[in-house]
């Protein structure tokens, strides 16, 4: 068994022998005659480097073959050293391409939350104009209808308030994406808001033969939240659990002290609908995007609603968490922080 060769700095050349022809201490032949023997040399069990070859055969001595290794090294170091500094200049290139490329990107997501806006705001007026008066067609004040009139008209304040719903929701999410989504933090009677958003949410589930449970633990009163913002919050995810949730499947509301704090509240809103696939479970909270995006897709929406209920969630300094498997449910929670009711924000 050999033992392992000492570093010395011809291991740090390589490609020894060409450079040595190239400034002319060794001819072709002599190269040839020295990767002769330190070839013989190391099947023989004592393996040498080529510079140390050179010397034994005579063609070098010591102090040229250490001189020759020297500048050879001080030429690689330069080189790398020029690498570098090419590295460094492609980096800062790069980086100011990236840096301008994300400018760019703000600036068009500026745009569009804007232009969403604008869009929001025209269509909001028109359309209260055309509320007000299927309304008032409604009540018969323009006039006696017949029962097909009356009809018609009910269907067309059904679409209104679905299109209403949708304007509020853009409104709502250029603010968001304009950094403009403010809060009004006050304490919430929880009970009460909870109640409203169950009791609103009830005949979408009986329409679809969905179960809707509700286990809101009497020990949570109040929170600390914006009541219309989480309100609407609560409302979508328990939409959104229902639209996606098969005949004769269940959806729960539970709202409970969390066990290992009591100043924090738990909400969840568990179902048992088709669930989301893993590899695609942050693509739920991406704005105007749908998981079927096919023409053909079962399920409607603009893909706005679980953004923004992100958007409100974080607002409150809360995490949203879900947990989802495909057919057999999704279950999404977050907390609230607790308040006594009295206290002054």
């Amino acid at each position: 068994m050999t033992g392992p060769i000492l570093i010395s700095p011809e291991v740090l050349v390589p490609r020894l022998g060409e450079q040595l022809v190239e400034a002319g201490l060794l001819t072709p032949d002599q190269l040839k005659q020295a990767l002769d023997y330190q070839k013989q040399s190391t099947a023989a069990g004592k393996p040498i480097l080529l510079g140390h070859a050179t010397i034994e055969l005579g063609f070098l001595d010591r102090p040229t073959l250490d001189r020759a290794v020297t500048e050879q090294i001080l030429r690689l170091r330069a080189a790398l050293e020029d690498a570098n500094r090419n590295l460094e200049r492609r980096v800062q290139q790069r980086t100011a391409e990236l840096e301008e490329a994300l400018r760019k990107l703000s600036e068009l997501s500026q745009l569009k939350a804007n232009f969403v806006a604008n869009i929001s705001h025209e269509l909001r007026t028109p359309l209260t104009h055309i509320r007000g008066y299927l309304e008032l067609m409604q009540n018969q004040t323009l006039g006696p209808l017949t029962p097909d009139q009356i009809k018609a008209i009910d269907v067309s304040l059904h679409s209104t308030s679905r299109l209403q719903s949708l304007i509020e929701d853009l409104i709502l999410f250029s603010l968001a994406a304009r950094g403009e989504m403010t809060l009004t933090l006050a304490p919430v009677d929880f009970q009460q808001v909870t109640q409203k958003v169950v009791a609103h949410a009830r005949s979408k589930a009986e329409n679809q033969q969905v179960l809707l449970n509700a286990a809101i633990s009497p020990q949570v009163t109040f929170v600390k939240a914006d009541q219309q913002k989480i309100s609407w919050a609560l409302n979508h995810l328990l939409d959104n659990a229902i639209k996606f949730t098969k005949p004769g499947g269940q959806v729960r509301l539970s709202i409970s002290p969390d066990a290992s704090n009591e100043r924090m509240v738990n909400i969840v809103v568990a179902d048992t609908g088709i669930g989301i696939p893993k590899e695609r479970m942050n693509e739920i909270f991406e704005p105007f995007h749908q998981l079927d995006g096919s023409p053909t897709r079962r399920y409607g929406g603009t893909g706005l609603g679980l953004a923004l209920v992100r958007e409100i969630i974080e607002a409150h300094g809360a995490r949203i968490q879900v947990e989802s498997e495909i057919d057999k449910g999704t279950v999404i929670s977050f907390s609230l922080l607790a308040s006594k009711g009295d206290e002054t924000l």
